[in-house]
């Protein structure tokens, strides 16, 4: 099968993002005027080593937000936002924030997730995270698309969980991150191999 996007797919439900996986689970918390915000993005990735950037892209918006989404406004407004790795544990918690909640609703107590402040930024970070990336704002582009933003930062502190820790190393076997498939379908981690690079 072949198509093209802008003739349609004539499937039931757009293959796309189903083709694209598995896909991190960024979880976006951000604070601003309006409060604390908690939401989930599958667009979301590491882009940079040195220093180290991550990015996550949002694609639909809400009547209350302009154009946007609560987390794309709220990073406006604050320039900051902190991105909480999703474990296997939490899915039902994450799947909870993902509503189309009124701004000003604090998803973390929508979903009954205690949260800790960040170190180097003014934002509420998931506690019991895996890990939690505080990140300042570089950039927001605005992609082709109505409301398509790609927001970027770099990451001014990191959290680590003490039980992820093994033998010097994240161990993502310990708490068995959660992946995003297509339609309503995720994935989790449960088994590593390693291969060496050629120039090892």
């Amino acid at each position: 099968m072949f198509y093209r996007p802008e003739d349609g797919h004539g499937l039931p439900h757009n293959p796309f993002n189903a083709i694209v996986t598995p896909r991190p689970i960024g979880w976006i918390s951000t604070r601003a005027g309006a409060g604390d915000n908690l939401a989930p993005y599958s667009f979301f990735n590491a882009v940079a080593y040195v220093p180290p950037q991550v990015m996550f892209a949002s694609t639909s918006s809400k009547d209350d937000r302009e154009g946007t989404k609560d987390s794309v406004a709220q990073i406006r407004e604050s320039g900051v936002f902190c991105v909480n790795i999703v474990e296997y544990a939490a899915r039902d918690a994450m799947n909870a924030t993902s509503g189309a909640h009124a701004a000003g609703v604090d998803e973390f107590a929508v979903a009954g997730l205690e949260k800790r402040q960040c170190e180097t930024i003014d934002c509420p970070r998931v506690a019991d995270a895996p890990a939690a990336l505080e990140c300042t704002l570089t950039q927001i582009v605005k992609l082709p698309g109505e409301a398509n933003f790609a927001v970027f930062g770099v990451v001014t502190g990191v959290h680590m969980r003490d039980d992820c820790l093994v033998d010097g190393r994240f161990d993502v076997t310990t708490f068995q991150p959660l992946s995003r498939l297509g339609y309503r379908d995720y994935a989790r981690v449960t088994e590593l191999f390693e291969l060496k690079r050629p120039d090892d």
